[in-house]
């Protein structure tokens, strides 16, 4: 079974609008683009409904080992305005990506798989930390953790000064220190309430299937045994039962996985399978630039907007009310092409959205 690395809420920033950089994994605020060359088209930033700056949901550091790809960073973007909200196109994902050279755009015949998450189950957020980049050679494997742990590691030091929550049940309450840091210059861009990542590796609770409990075995059999009395209908009518027995086994494995971790804001797992609510997975595509197939990258919790809605204290421009999904599940490039030979590459990737099943 892969690794799925849990996002879970670290310390709150002092303030919403705080810069820090693309190494960073947070939720809301502003977006950290990469310093330097890097083209992104104003209407890339705007809601394709209606025009309205987007605010960043999640930014996400995302290096990929095995396609020698360091500098990758997923944003995740929604349209602020409340008629927008619910609408999957007031959704964007972009992948953005330093390209040194033609590798990425190529591929290879490896199986892209990465470890994304640091080696032990939790990270500290006051400890010190090393020079990037200054590990000695490993392997793939190795590589791979590493470069995510010295993201969470940047993304400690940025968020050393954590806010105090008058209103937020969470039990992270970590130290604080007074450190300035520079807000983002533009005062137009909807923010979001905004709180740093850290990583915790899933753990499986017993050697059991997920849904496998008592209580959730009892409920699966009183499905079953509902539609068993009911063989004798006509088969269009059975073909519903079977229909919804499948739904609600689903949604079982789906709730055991995000009760286990409450406060998972999202499951990262790149080239992994995703944790569905639903019978029905729509498909993702290929990739607009390479024609390739999409893979499963990462998707968002609904702890998430719990946690949103929790900090909302007037010091932010956007409040999450019209969200009303279970999970967005995020595809991205197989290749993880990248068009530039050298520089920055932006991608926009496919983003699909699973609300509550009504019967």
């Amino acid at each position: 079974m892969e690794e799925v690395h849990l996002g879970l809420p670290g310390p709150w920033a002092e303030d919403y609008r705080e810069k820090a950089d693309h190494y960073t994994s947070k939720i809301g605020g502003v977006p950290d683009w990469p310093a330097g060359d890097i083209d992104i088209k104003p209407e890339a930033l705007l809601c394709s409904l209606c025009g309205t700056k987007l605010c960043l949901v999640a930014q996400v550091y995302a290096p990929v080992a095995k396609l020698n790809i360091e500098e990758r960073t997923i944003y995740v973007l929604v349209c602020p305005t409340p008629k927008c909200g619910p609408n999957p196109q007031s959704w964007k994902v972009l992948r953005v990506q330093k390209c040194h050279n033609g590798r990425q755009t190529d591929g290879g015949d490896d199986e892209l798989s990465q470890s994304n998450g640091p080696s032990s189950t939790s990270t500290s957020f006051t400890e010190e930390h090393n020079e990037k980049n200054e590990s000695p050679e490993t392997n793939d494997d190795d590589f791979d953790l590493d470069a995510l742990a010295e993201a969470l590691e940047q993304a400690a030091t940025l968020a050393s000064n954590s806010k105090k929550q008058n209103k937020s049940k969470r039990a992270n309450t970590l130290a604080k220190h007074p450190v300035s840091k520079e807000k983002a210059s533009d005062p137009s861009i909807p923010v979001l309430p905004c709180f740093y990542i850290y990583y915790d590796k899933e753990q499986y609770r017993n050697k059991g299937t997920v849904g496998s409990s008592s209580n959730e075995l009892a409920l699966v059999k009183e499905i079953t045994d509902t539609a068993n009395d009911e063989e004798e209908k006509w088969e269009g009518e059975k073909y519903e039962y079977d229909k919804a027995l499948g739904a609600d086994r689903t949604f079982l494995k789906f709730k055991k996985r995000l009760d286990a971790y409450p406060q998972q804001c999202f499951r990262y797992s790149y080239g992994g399978k995703p944790l569905s609510a639903a019978t029905k997975l729509q498909d993702a595509g290929t990739c607009r630039l390479c024609g390739c197939p999409r893979q499963y990258e990462l998707q968002l919790m609904s702890p998430l907007s719990y946690f949103l809605h929790e900090a909302g204290d007037g010091s932010s421009s956007y409040a999450p009310t019209s969200w009303t999904w279970l999970t967005l599940i995020i595809y991205t490039c197989s290749k993880s092409c990248c068009l530039s030979s050298c520089g920055w590459g932006i991608a926009e990737e496919e983003i699909l959205i699973q609300e509550d099943e009504v019967p």
